[in-house]
């Protein structure tokens, strides 16, 4: 099934190619050669046992190759339009995680968005970056967030998940977010779909000293989700909060999974997810905290 995804980037790679920036392109290879190699985790692997991955991205989907669906707003922009260089921060988490979901997300996705707080700037009000699921067919949306919060600034961004229409949607998404010395960051991701939709948000985070991050997933409704969290707390006195919220009934399927490292002495980490299943439905929380010698 590996090959349904590898044989079309194989016809596609030139024309995504073209539509996409060199920062992304880089990194094609990597990817392709990871998702080739691993394919799509089994539920032996222990991070993905309560979700079948395999047949999640087994329908035939179209996939758009079309450039950017986000516009330039004050703080955030395409990644091909970025204002700085992104080598030290595009696909850096992700590439690290040796996810072959993510690598996939990389292998297809061809632009993103970048938020970008510049050092000591708080911003005015909440970013909120809208997706609406709509189309003709079914179809896989490759999608790539980066979040970019220098030192000592601070933002609110909310990222919501809307459907409109009866086709089958999967969304594979990647958020990988940089918070530097001092600042502070507030992320919600919200889905509110329907049964035909299928999510996988895989979100990493890395913290330098004296961070706060809060990182809030809600699920209202929805069809087949898989979220999962990785944090690294690198710096001394960073703290990170996670929370989660799902509501479920009918025949929904929502799998959360959390890592958080501490790296660094000193940082606090706090985790509260409350789940409310009704039906036939189906939830699943797995969370792991390590901490490294030298870093109680």
């Amino acid at each position: 099934m590996n090959n349904q995804y590898t044989d079309f980037y194989s016809q596609v790679e030139g024309k995504l190619r073209a539509h996409s920036c060199s920062v992304m392109n880089t990194h094609r290879d990597a990817a392709l050669h990871l998702f080739a190699t691993k394919g799509f985790p089994t539920r032996k692997v222990e991070e993905y046992r309560y979700t079948d991955v395999a047949h999640d991205f087994a329908p035939d989907f179209g996939i758009p190759l079309s450039l950017s669906p986000y516009k330039k707003t004050e703080f955030c922009c395409p990644i091909s339009q970025s204002p700085i260089d992104l080598t030290a921060y595009y696909n850096v988490l992700a590439g690290r995680s040796q996810d072959p979901v993510a690598a996939l997300c990389t292998l297809l996705a061809s632009d993103g968005l970048l938020v970008y707080v510049p050092k000591g700037v708080r911003t005015p009000h909440p970013i909120q970056i809208s997706h609406i699921l709509k189309g003709e067919q079914d179809t896989l949306l490759s999608r790539r967030i980066l979040i970019i919060i220098e030192e000592g600034a601070q933002a609110e961004v909310i990222i919501t998940d809307k459907a409109a229409g009866t086709h089958h949607y999967l969304s594979n998404q990647v958020i990988e977010v940089f918070c530097q010395k001092g600042s502070r960051l507030h992320l919600y991701e919200i889905e509110e779909t329907n049964l035909m939709c299928t999510r996988y948000s895989n979100v990493f985070i890395h913290e330098a000293a004296n961070c706060s991050v809060q990182h809030t997933s809600i699920t209202i409704h929805n069809g087949h989700s898989r979220n999962a969290c990785r944090v690294q707390l690198t710096g001394e006195h960073a703290e990170v909060r996670l929370n989660g919220c799902v509501i479920a009934d009918k025949m929904q399927h929502v799998d959360c999974n959390t890592l958080i490292e501490h790296l660094a002495p000193d940082c606090r980490s706090e985790e509260l997810y409350k789940y409310v299943m009704d039906d036939s439905s189906y939830g699943a929380f797995a969370g792991k905290v390590y901490v490294a010698p030298g870093a109680q």
